[in-house]
């Protein structure tokens, strides 16, 4: 897809980055040359936010390493939360009854359900039946509870019962179950959840996300541009995966890392630099050039 000629192009106002595989390398580490990146978008009046399918927690250090202030969109778009005082901006909610006959079919298939809340200040994140995995399990969700089970709530009767305040879930396993359970839950909920399989970036397997309909990263950033009233031609959106494509699909200027998933690649303006090259320092070089030519006299 060939972009808008620059001259034509409004500046961008407003970049919205993914986290892991876009301004973290494949080391999960944030570098120097991308800190000096965004530090230039900054310094050129650019807002800076993350949008992210990780939990608040982990992207705080993200957004402390880059220097973030603006709020954050974290869990796919579910959950906005302001870093400064961690005020929550934007909860998701399922419709009633929705996610306990969800969780039900997630465990009908042998999966462990796991699904978050909004309990940053109580000290934990998520919610799931048991820990035991943590200990008996070889593959990624075990590897997830043993890394993760202090932020873990243990709720046994979670198919069931799930917390009311619960904004979004998942199941973790290898791709092909994760793929069939993404497709018999789009299916059986065709109105009332939005679902989509990524592979889990940080773990050794994928993960099938669970949120209410129409919670993409993208709702969730435009909902903060329109607050700010930057247009959503003037906003800049880069990742690597699906739950990126609607941002990447709806902003003015949608950018996919060189690592990105073909899918991406394919709807967005641009392809950039690899995670584990200059990728970020490219989405930099644009997003000025862009400002640069907007100021030119006609």
């Amino acid at each position: 897809m060939d972009p808008a000629p620059a001259s034509a192009a409004p500046p961008i106002r407003l970049l919205a980055l993914d986290v892991d595989g876009t301004v973290t390398n494949s080391r999960h580490e944030v570098t120097d040359a991308t800190c000096r990146a965004i530090a230039r978008v900054k310094a050129a009046g650019v807002r800076v936010l993350l949008a992210t399918g990780r939990r608040y927690r982990d992207a705080l250090p993200v957004a402390e390493r880059l220097a973030i202030v603006e709020p954050l969109v974290t869990a796919s778009g579910a959950l906005v939360k302001r870093p400064g005082d961690h005020a929550t901006l934007h909860r998701a909610a399922f419709a009633a009854g929705v996610l306990p006959e969800v969780m039900a079919v997630v465990a009908a298939r042998g999966h462990e359900p796991v699904v978050y809340t909004d309990s940053f200040a109580a000290g934990f994140d998520f919610h799931c039946r048991s820990l035991a995995a943590a200990a008996t399990e070889g593959g990624g969700f075990g590897e997830y509870l043993a890394r993760n089970r202090d932020l873990a709530r243990v709720t046994p009767d979670l198919d069931r019962a799930p917390p009311a305040d619960a904004f979004a879930g998942f199941a973790m396993g290898p791709q092909e179950p994760m793929q069939a359970l993404e497709a018999e839950l789009q299916a059986r909920f065709p109105e009332t959840i939005s679902v989509h399989t990524i592979r889990s970036p940080r773990y050794r397997e994928w993960l099938c996300e669970i949120a209410p309909a129409g919670v993409t990263k993208w709702t969730g950033l435009a909902a903060l541009a329109a607050g700010w009233g930057i247009r959503a031609e003037e906003i800049c959106a880069v990742g690597d995966d699906v739950n990126d494509l609607p941002m990447v699909r709806a902003a003015g200027l949608g950018l996919a890392m060189g690592n990105a998933r073909p899918e991406l690649q394919a709807v967005a303006d641009r392809v950039v630099g690899l995670h584990d090259g200059r990728g970020i320092e490219d989405v930099a070089d644009l997003v000025l050039a862009r400002a640069a030519q907007s100021a030119e006299p006609a």
